[in-house]
């Protein structure tokens, strides 16, 4: 695999292949934002679990148990989408951050008091960067 020039990118479409792929596990190069996003996909339940591994060459590695309903057998991610890209940064004050699906869905934001929720970022009416969006 060549140089991943985003590893924001990288990350949600290796969920979202496991995903249509019908993996329970999908193993993902750590970084501190891809483990703070899988925090929050963990306690939104999105997940079922999910596991921060140290490698040999000190990057680590986040494995993620995907979630799937035990009688549809859908996955409980039905899109995920990245937002604001390297080449397009997007950034939202706190009275225009996105509502997804209505407030069904989250949005993930980075701002100064970390990498938090939508509904976070209100109610500390703090904007950022939003990085992607869950549904």
């Amino acid at each position: 695999m060549g140089i991943v020039t985003d590893s924001i990118a990288d990350y949600l479409t290796r969920i979202r292949n496991a995903i249509m792929a019908g993996h329970r596990v999908v193993a993902i190069p750590a970084s501190n934002m891809k483990k703070r996003i899988t925090e929050i996909l963990y306690e939104q339940g999105y997940i079922f679990r999910y596991k921060f591994e140290s490698t040999p060459n000190g990057q680590g590695l986040i494995r993620i148990a995907l979630k799937y309903d035990p009688v549809t057998k859908e996955s409980a991610i039905r899109k995920l989408y990245r937002y604001s890209k390297p080449g397009l940064r997007r950034y939202s004050g706190a009275n225009e951050l996105p509502r997804v699906l209505n407030g069904l869905g989250i949005a993930i934001i980075s701002t100064s008091s970390g990498v938090i929720t939508d509904k976070k970022a209100r109610e500390l009416n703090v904007g950022g960067e939003v990085i992607c969006c869950i549904y």
